[in-house]
């Protein structure tokens, strides 16, 4: 996802929060930025934000490196719940002072910032909550059942269009990602994505009983 994500947020000159090590800097603008905070367990992706606060533009190199996930369970959840609470870390360091971060960024970078790191983030905790919801409804019968009056419809027709286009577009984003990566191979692993979001929201619960526990063990 980030290979299809990151290009597109360097593009329209959005905020990028920095994945891996795969990361080339102006040494003298590196320091102006404040270098890499020891106390943020996702320090790329701080790093990121506070580049783009101080009118930094971030483009991406069209290579490749083979960075590749852990294959089983247990270190991958570990590595995503790091990964996670880095992104919790950064959100709450740049929201300290959001008038500061949206006079420094800009309303279209500022929302953008919003959308992206604030919005993974509360999606990922909601998501597992959302499916039980959707279980106990079709349990009761009440799953799509009609609405009673206008403003009901047109709610349901929103929530509707954001399943459907929320699934979709994070799908083929994927798909597109993937098929140009490793070709069309692996596309059908594009069908686990709803169980994959899952796993995800698990290590973002971690994360977040982590970050009041231990916010800068490094997992």
């Amino acid at each position: 996802m980030f290979a299809g994500l990151l290009p597109a947020l360097a593009r329209f000159r959005l905020p990028v929060p920095l994945g891996g090590t795969s990361n080339h800097f102006r040494r003298s603008f590196l320091e102006a930025a404040g270098g890499w905070d020891p106390y943020n367990v996702t320090e790329d992706a701080d790093l990121g934000i506070r580049i783009a606060r101080r009118g930094g533009l971030i483009a991406t190199i069209p290579s490749v490196t083979w960075e590749e996930a852990p294959e089983r369970l247990r270190p991958w959840t570990r590595q995503r719940t790091r990964w996670l609470k880095g992104w919790m870390q950064t959100y709450l360091v740049h929201m300290r002072s959001p008038a500061k971060l949206w006079r420094e960024l800009g309303t279209v970078s500022f929302v953008a910032f919003q959308a992206l790191m604030g919005g993974v983030l509360l999606s990922c905790l909601l998501h597992p909550v959302f499916y039980a919801w959707m279980a106990w409804e079709i349990s009761t019968g009440e799953f799509l059942a009609a609405a009673s009056g206008p403003i009901e419809q047109g709610m349901l027709l929103l929530a509707c269009f954001n399943l459907v286009a929320g699934f979709a577009c994070a799908m083929a984003t994927a798909a597109i990602t993937a098929g140009r990566a490793r070709g069309v191979g692996h596309l059908l692993h594009v069908l686990l994505m709803p169980v994959y979001w899952l796993l995800v929201s698990w290590a973002t619960w971690r994360a977040l009983f982590q970050l009041a526990s231990a916010p800068h063990f490094w997992e």
